[in-house]
C-alpha cells in the first residue's frame, strides 16, 4: 500500500526541516546545532510516579554514564527493568528526544525503564555505545534493590541505532556470562553496514530517514572503512543461539525493514523465538508517535504486551 495519509502529513513536516545527513551535511556537531535550533514542539509529559538520573559505573576505563530511571505510575513492590537505548544514528537524538516513549512504556508495562545516556559518534565510535549500554545492564541486574527490580526479569529494547544497542547488549550478555534477559524488542532495529538490502533501494529517499542518513550514521560509528565489521557493530552476521526471545517492529518504508525481519528469521533458525511484525504504509520513527498514529498505538500496544508477557 502507499504510505497512509496521516503518515505522509508527518514524513513531508519532518523532511522539510531535517539536515540533509551524508550529502550537504557532514559534520556531527553541525547536525546537532541544526537539529537543535528547530523549533520545540510543546509536549505535556506523560505522567509517572517518579523520574530521576544517575551516573552509573562505566566500561573499564571510561567515564560514567548517565541514565534516566522512569518509575511507573501506580505501581510499587518488586518490578522488573527495562534498559532502553534511543536511537538517532549512533550520533543524534538523547534521553529528552525519547523522554515520552520512556515514559509510555514505564506506565504501559508496569516496569521501570532505564534510558541510556551512552557516548555517541563520531567522538566515540564503535564500541563505546555499545559497552556503556552493557555497563548500564550490568548496573541495573547488580543494583536491582534500589531500584526496586528484579534480576531475574530484565529486557533490553530500543528504536533504529538503539534497537542494534539493544541487540548487541543481549549477545554480550550471553558472550560474557552476564545478567539474564528476559527479553528483547527491537525497534526497526538498524543492524547492517553493508546498507545492500533492497529495502535500502527500494525506500532509499522520499520516506524521511534516507539511505544516504544511515550510510552517514555508520560511517559515524565505525569510521570510513566499516565493510567487515564485528559482530557487536553489525550483528546482523553474529552467531544467534542461545538468545533471548525478541519482538521485532518493521515499517514497510523504511530502509532498515529487510535487515529488521532478517534478523528475526535468523533467530529463528537458531531456535530463539521471535515475532516480526511490519506496519504497511508507515515509515522509520512512527512508532514514537502514537498521539498522531493509530498505527503507532496498536504497535506499541503489541510489544508491550509482549513485555509485559515476558517479565511476568
Amino acid at each position: 500500500m502507499p504510505l497512509k495519509p496521516e503518515a505522509q502529513v508527518i514524513v513531508d513536516a519532518a523532511s522539510a526541516t531535517f539536515p540533509k545527513l551524508g550529502t550537504e551535511v557532514l559534520d556531527a556537531a553541525q547536525a546537532r546545532r541544526m537539529l537543535a535550533a528547530r523549533p520545540a514542539r510543546t509536549v505535556e509529559p506523560i505522567p509517572v510516579r517518579k523520574v530521576e538520573e544517575r551516573l552509573v559505573p562505566g566500561p573499564d576505563g571510561a567515564a560514567p554514564v548517565r541514565v534516566r530511571i522512569y518509575h511507573p505510575a501506580g505501581a510499587s513492590g518488586e518490578l522488573p527493568a527495562i534498559v532502553f537505548c534511543h536511537g538517532g544514528g549512533f550520533t543524534i537524538c538523547s534521553l529528552d528526544s525519547h523522554d515520552q516513549l520512556c515514559r509510555s512504556m514505564a506506565n504501559e508495562v508496569g516496569a521501570i525503564v532505564v534510558s541510556v545516556d551512552y557516548r555517541q559518534a563520531p567522538e566515540h565510535r564503535f564500541p563505546a555505545a555499545a559497552e556503556d549500554a552493557y555497563a548500564v545492564l550490568c548496573w541495573v541486574a547488580e543494583l536491582k534493590a534500589s531500584l526496586g527490580g528484579d534480576p531475574t526479569r530484565i529486557a533490553v529494547a530500543g528504536d533504529s541505532s538503539g534497537g542494534n544497542l539493544a541487540a548487541v547488549t543481549a549477545l554480550m550478555a550471553r558472550d560474557r556470562q552476564g545478567p539474564s534477559i528476559a527479553h528483547q524488542l527491537l525497534i526497526y532495529p538498524m543492524l547492517d553496514p553493508a546498507c545492500a538490502t533492497g529495502s535500502y533501494r527500494d525506500n532509499a529517499e522520499g520516506y524521511f530517514v534516507t539511505a544516504d542518513h544511515l550510510r552517514w550514521y555508520w560511517e559515524q560509528y565505525l569510521g570510513a572503512d566499516h565493510g567487515a565489521a564485528h559482530p557487536y557493530a553489525g550483528p546482523i552476521a553474529a552467531d544467534l543461539h542461545g538468545l533471548p526471545p525478541a519482538h521485532i517492529v518493521t515499517a514497510e518504508y523504511d530502509p532498515l525493514r529487510d535487515e529488521g525481519e532478517a534478523y528475526g528469521a535468523r533467530l529463528r533458525a537458531a531456535g530463539v523465538e521471535a515475532a516480526v511484525h511490519r506496519y504497511d504504509g508507515e515509515f522509520h520513527g512512527f512508532f514514537s508517535m502514537a498521539e498522531q498514529l493509530p498505527d503507532a498505538k496498536a504497535a506499541a500496544a503489541l510489544a508491550y504486551s509482549a513485555l509485559r508477557r515476558a517479565l511476568a
